[in-house]
């Protein structure tokens, strides 16, 4: 496992740019007219309230409320770090509120409640109950989760779901389904050791149990030891229900001989004696955060045929939350559910298990760097597994129909199905799968100003989060000075600081310039000052003889001079086919602009050669490319000799036989649309265009700033193709954020 250690500062930085916090509120519905207005309030608003007062089932039709959930903490039991408060929970529960939408396009809402009374808090969320479809409960102290779980469940009538005790039940169900399959083992038969008796423990045993598992082969450890009839200290009624009549006494002696180890408790609770002392092929989850009781390098050296899950991301077989939530919330809410009951966890725990015995998508094995096949280090789904949101949700909605709990069922499964595929951003997971490339290629990275604060940063981003090995061209006292006033002194032990006095190749970069610009004016003087003086061609040399693998600049100059000198060492121009293409991201779809970077006024020719750049990038981003040459007319009409161009460049593309779609000249909505594009059934796009080869750059330049500070939308890029070696030019309005991203495009050698 690669260095993705997370510095204080990165963290708070992360939660206060660009703005403060984690989600913001954006109307469905337009907002422009006085007309939209009185729709949207009065008096058009009165009719859906009069509507709902009739009959309160349509609430779900005309508002928010059936895909709404609330994240709801008091704070008493945060992560791993206790009571920090209502206030001190709020980055967490916005944290999760983002994660279901992330994960299943469910809107949510944190609320943190300043009460530890279980009356006041219950009294508080069932109030609330109009407004959310669902509500979750988040580190919540037990025992006092569990009360205040069972009130709200007997006293609300939609979905109430405390996440760390049942999600954690679900997950670890899902796993112990496999684990066993894999065993040879019956869940009825098998001796299973809990320890931790808390809000998560009590959840799985329970859950266990309604899937067969038998009471009398459960034994439950604390802090005290077994949990056995007539113990009387440290119980309560939850722990109670779960005791059972034995001799044994402490977690040692009922590990002796247990088919499955269940850990929610603490680091070192297991020993290595402890996993020896147990039945052929044992199942050890040790899921407490963020150590577990005992770590899988340790039980396989004193059991080999051990199967081991924990609750990290850096071993096999996570126990993650987020495998759960969101989709028990997805498919409880397209039911219109009145509660998650155990047959629906139950359903969820073995969709996943089902899930994860089918052939791994190449996408998945591409983002966790390995192929993931069915075994014994692959018994759980990984998190970004794309068939999550149109497996589970479907199987909850099945379970909540079958047993009662839905307010309106699902008819027609099969289109379900397809309208949850449709409901997640591709472009997540296509920005996913950039990230993990880069982290498979392991690109030593040159940023080349590390005069500049957000470079520098963007280097240390780079290599702590493991994607690797960052290189910063400029002097090391400035670098740690720089570095020193943004919080990350000590990062200049692990950066490679490199420049023109330090580096043994000096020679070896001025003999090459020379060869390429003696003819060009310049002799032997300008030479060494370009070589040895100016760090974007520097930088260029060291890439052009492998001292590095991609190469990232441009955050402090203009882009027409930073290519300039890229120039010197590269055929990075217009007539050797050089390109910039911009990614837009925007609700949901990516659009690449092209040539936003290299061609001032391109003919017919450049703009085919444009086109067949963008093509590459969009394969290398995940994309089939369908290219659009767009101008103000469409196939001829307006005839403008401007337009001209963009009508014979689809010919160009004709005659060179490329292997992608492609069709112009056509005006942008024609491009993009596909209602627009049936009006001319002869155009030979299967779909919206992805690529817009526009006619000029200042063209190009304008539509992209456009969408930018109107839209909001996402720019990446420009992203520079057609060069032999990986170079990526940043603008000078970039943040250290924008710059990563540059990097990591750079490493994964998308142009």
């Amino acid at each position: 496992m690669k260095n993705n250690r997370i510095t204080e500062e990165e963290a708070l930085a992360f939660h206060l740019e660009p703005t403060p916090g984690k989600w913001a509120v954006q109307a469905t519905v337009p907002m422009t007219t006085q007309r939209d207005l009185s729709l949207a309030y009065s008096p058009g608003v009165a009719v859906p309230c009069v509507a709902i007062a009739e009959a309160p089932e349509t609430a779900y039709d005309y508002t928010n409320k059936g895909n709404l959930v609330a994240v709801i903490s008091n704070g008493t039991a945060v992560l791993g770090l206790g009571n920090l408060g209502a206030l001190g929970s709020k980055p967490v529960m916005e944290g999760k509120a983002v994660l279901f939408k992330r994960f299943a396009d469910v809107n949510s809402v944190d609320i943190e409640l300043d009460t530890e009374d279980p009356d006041e808090f219950c009294k508080a969320v069932k109030l609330m109950g109009p407004t959310f479809g669902g509500i979750n409960l988040e580190d919540i102290k037990a025992p006092e989760c569990f009360i205040i779980e069972q009130r709200l469940k007997e006293e609300m009538d939609i979905p109430v779901f405390h996440d760390d005790q049942h999600g954690t039940a679900v997950i670890c169900a899902a796993g112990l389904l496999n684990a066993l399959h894999l065993s040879g083992k019956k869940i009825e038969d098998v001796k299973i050791v809990l320890n931790g008796a808390g809000a998560a423990g009590i959840a799985c045993i329970e859950l266990l149990k309604s899937m067969g598992a038998r009471h009398e082969n459960c034994i439950v450890c604390d802090t005290k030891g077994v949990i056995y009839q007539g113990r009387t200290e440290g119980m309560n009624q939850w722990k109670s229900a779960h005791a059972i009549s034995t001799e044994l006494r402490t977690l040692e002696e009922a590990m002796n001989g247990a088919d499955v180890f269940l850990g929610v408790s603490v680091k070192g609770a297991v020993t290595p004696d402890m996993v020896a002392s147990m039945a052929d092929n044992p199942v050890i989850f040790a899921m407490a955060n963020p150590d577990p009781e005992i770590t899988p390098e340790e039980a396989h050296e004193v059991r080999v045929d051990a199967i081991v899950a924990t609750g990290r991301s850096d071993y096999p077989n996570q126990v993650n939350n987020v495998l759960g939530f969101p989709y028990l919330f997805r498919g409880a809410l397209d039911i219109h559910a009145r509660a998650i009951n155990d047959e629906m966890k139950i359903a969820c725990a073995h969709a996943l298990a089902r899930l994860a015995r089918e052939d791994v998508p190449d996408e998945v094995a591409l983002a966790y760097g390995r192929k993931l096949t069915f075994g014994r280090d692959y018994i759980i789904p990984t998190p970004f597994d794309p068939r999550l949101i149109y497996t589970i949700p479907p199987a909850v909605a099945k379970a909540g129909m079958d047993t009662g709990a839905a307010r309106r069922p699902i008819v027609d499964m099969d289109a379900y199905e397809i309208g949850l595929k449709s409901r997640m951003d591709p472009t997540a997971n296509i920005l996913r799968g950039i990230n993990a490339r880069a982290r498979a290629n392991q690109a030593r990275m040159i940023f080349a100003e590390g005069d500049d604060p957000r470079i520098l940063r963007a280097a240390v981003l780079y290599q702590r989060s493991g994607l690797g090995k960052a290189l910063v061209v400029g002097r090391h006292d400035d670098v740690k000075r720089k570095l020193e006033d943004s919080g990350l002194g000590d990062a200049v032990r692990e950066l490679e600081v490199v420049n023109a006095a330090n580096t043994p190749h000096l020679d070896t970069y001025k003999e090459f310039l020379y060869q390429r610009l003696q003819r060009r004016g310049h002799d032997m003087k300008d030479i060494h000052r370009l070589a040895a003086r100016d760090r974007h061609v520097f930088s260029s040399l060291m890439l052009a003889h492998g001292h590095g693998d991609g190469l990232v600049t441009g955050a402090t100059r203009k882009s027409a001079h930073v290519l300039e000198r890229i120039n010197h060492v590269f055929d990075a121009d217009a007539s050797h086919g050089a390109a910039g293409i911009t990614a837009l991201l925007y609700k949901g779809r990516i659009v690449l602009i092209a040539d936003t970077l290299v061609h001032e006024w391109p003919d017919q020719e450049d703009l085919a050669n444009i086109a067949e750049r963008a093509a590459t990038v969009a394969r290398n981003l995940g994309l089939e490319p369908r290219v659009a040459f767009v101008s103000f007319s469409t196939f001829g009409y307006p005839v403008s000799e401007r337009a001209e161009k963009m009508h014979q460049a689809p010919r160009v593309l004709d005659s060179r036989g490329v292997d992608f779609e492609y069709e112009g000249e056509m005006t942008v909505d024609v491009a993009l649309n596909e209602s627009a594009q049936a009006n001319y059934p002869f155009q030979r796009l299967t779909g919206p265009a992805n690529i817009l080869v526009v006619p000029a750059r200042h063209s190009a330049s304008i539509s992209v700033k456009l969408m930018q500070e109107m839209a909001g939308a996402t720019v990446i890029g420009p992203i520079l193709s057609g060069v032999d070696h990986s170079i990526q030019i940043c603008s000078t309005t970039h943040t250290a954020n924008d710059i990563l991203n540059m990097a990591i495009l750079a490493a994964c050698r998308v142009g």
